[in-house]
């Protein structure tokens, strides 16, 4: 008897629900083609890589077969069901009979055409292995360009199709639904769309993006590649990008600035199909819509994307490092610059571990003439009560901006769209390629045409009253937001500095409390899109 061999089985799937090709499938290949060449083969040497694609990664890549493929001594043979589990190109096949030569190693492919395929290199003069590596190694390339060839004509024949989708990850926002003839559409998300309602209303109360950014992820709403995966019942986070040639795995992806600018100015919340290189469009210039439920209107679409072209956000105004409720609500009255709020170190000398507003000259570099300070605890309720005791009583109305409509955004996109292909005009070798590039231009001409022919609609604004009063909205919030109610009524507290000598209160004489917005001043209140008049 001899010795058997120590067999390494190797399972792949690039699909997880891949049913035809199942690991339990591939592993009893395998276990039969050990048992008939006298290799063992054990629980403990077992390369399993799911949700793997041979055509993207190297066998020397994949996660577990890398990992056996370092430790050469560990093993005698190699076992893969087909040839597909383990190379899907010349290159890789090439590379892995070098290895399996310079180690002495055998390939065994379970299944095949051919029947059961057994490569030996263990014998470095035997040229027969390496012809056959090469014949097969062509055969799986072949194989795998053909299917990347279908699945590219398949998808692009989908995205002709009005209200079709193709599959894999929708946009955000959106949830993909069976049709009852087969096939896939896009419906609304409403636990996404519920966070787009959010962001949008945010904007337009002013709120910085980066603001709203960090609202969210403090606020532990899934970013949208996260919410994805939530819904597939997978774990947060992976693999992303860090410096050239390194790759960052992260537990969970955040909001951010530029996620956020991108999701709200792309046509997909339209409805619209769209990729990289612009929105699809039929044969009269129209886009192709993939659902019959958008997220926006026009109107709508264009009030969001009139807020990042009109106004600067101001990040960097947004403090996220202080708690204070004063904070730039708060002046000195020595140098007119915002005061700061002081907390004492654990390790400062003096004894007093009071938090004050104190001058920022210092921090600044200049020298105020008269610094002012003030107790956190006494200017806090000063201010507070002064505020509720000018617009405390006041109820609310929540002003409703309907937006108008404008076809020239849409106009300039589309002209944009036909003077690039335009461009391309005389690139065309082919009859077909040319008559392709004029039924185009023919349709984005019309589309222009139709879009011409549309009337602008003036934006208006609907005012309901509310039973809240600013009273109501103050005690309901925290700090941060009773901070914004302040900015919003253009609330200042000017500090004047103190008289020598101990105090056990607020002198009100040396403080100077007033509302400068324009509304507060003539009796009437704004706060974040609510207004009320007196």
């Amino acid at each position: 008897m001899t010795t058997p061999l120590r067999g390494l089985s190797v399972l792949r799937l690039s699909v997880l629900t891949d049913e035809t090709t199942s690991p339990e499938r591939q592993r009893t290949a395998n276990h039969e083609a050990a048992s008939a060449l006298n290799i063992a083969l054990s629980d403990d040497r077992e390369a399993v890589d799911l949700g793997v694609s041979a055509s993207k990664t190297t066998p020397f890549e994949r996660p577990e077969l890398g990992d056996w493929l370092e430790r050469p001594d560990d093993f005698d043979a190699i076992i893969a069901w087909r040839f597909d589990r383990l190379i899907r190109s010349m290159d890789d096949m090439h590379m892995l009979s070098l290895w399996a030569r310079e180690h002495r190693k055998m390939i065994v492919i379970a299944e095949g055409p051919g029947g059961r395929l057994v490569l030996d290199f263990r014998n470095p003069l035997d040229p027969m292995a390496q012809l056959m590596v090469t014949l097969f190694a062509f055969a799986a390339q072949f194989e795998a360009q053909s299917i990347r060839e279908r699945v590219i004509s398949a998808q692009a024949a989908m995205r002709a199709m009005p209200l079709r989708w193709r599959g894999s990850r929708p946009p955000y926002g959106y949830e993909p639904v069976a049709l009852e003839d087969g096939g896939w559409t896009l419906t609304q998300d409403k636990k996404a769309v519920a966070v787009i309602e959010r962001i949008i209303k945010e904007l337009h109360s002013g709120k910085p993006v980066l603001a709203i950014a960090q609202e969210l992820n403090g606020a532990g709403i899934p970013s949208p590649r996260d919410h994805w995966s939530l819904r597939q019942g997978r774990k947060t986070g992976g693999k992303t990008g860090g410096a050239p040639g390194e790759t960052v795995v992260k537990e969970r992806f955040t909001w951010r600035h530029n996620a956020i600018k991108e999701l709200l100015t792309s046509e997909r919340l339209l409805g619209w199909k769209v990729t990289e290189k612009g929105p699809v469009r039929d044969s009269e210039g129209a886009p192709i819509m993939a659902t019959r439920d958008p997220i926006l209107t026009r109107e709508e679409f264009d009030a969001v994307g009139a807020l990042f072209a009109e106004r600067s956000v101001d990040n960097k105004s947004f403090r996220t490092d202080s708690v204070a409720l004063l904070l730039r609500v708060i002046v000195c009255a020595g140098c007119d610059e915002i005061m700061y709020m002081h907390r004492p170190s654990s390790g400062s000398k003096g004894t007093s571990k009071t938090e004050t507003y104190k001058c920022g000259s210092y921090g600044r570099g200049v020298k105020c003439p008269a610094p002012a300070s003030v107790k956190r605890e006494w200017a806090d309720e000063y201010v507070t009560d002064r505020f509720l005791s000018a617009v405390g009583g006041l109820r609310l109305t929540e002003t409703r901006r309907i937006p108008g409509y404008d076809p020239q955004l849409e106009i300039d996109a589309t002209t944009a769209e036909y003077e690039a292909h335009m461009a391309e005009q005389g690139q065309q070798k082919s009859k077909a390629a040319q008559e392709a590039w004029k039924r185009r231009a023919t349709a984005l001409d019309a589309r222009l045409v139709e879009l011409e022919s549309r009337e602008a609609t003036p934006a208006r604004v609907e005012v309901v009253r509310l039973k809240e009063t600013f009273a109501d909205v103050w005690h309901a919030a925290d700090d941060t937001k009773r901070r914004d109610m302040l900015r919003e009524a253009g609330a200042v507290l000017t500090v004047r500095k103190a008289k020598r000598g101990k105090v056990f209160g607020l002198d009100e004489s040396r403080v100077n409390f007033e509302l400068r917005e324009e509304f507060f001043a003539e009796g009437a209140v704004e706060l974040n899109g609510m207004v009320e008049v007196n």
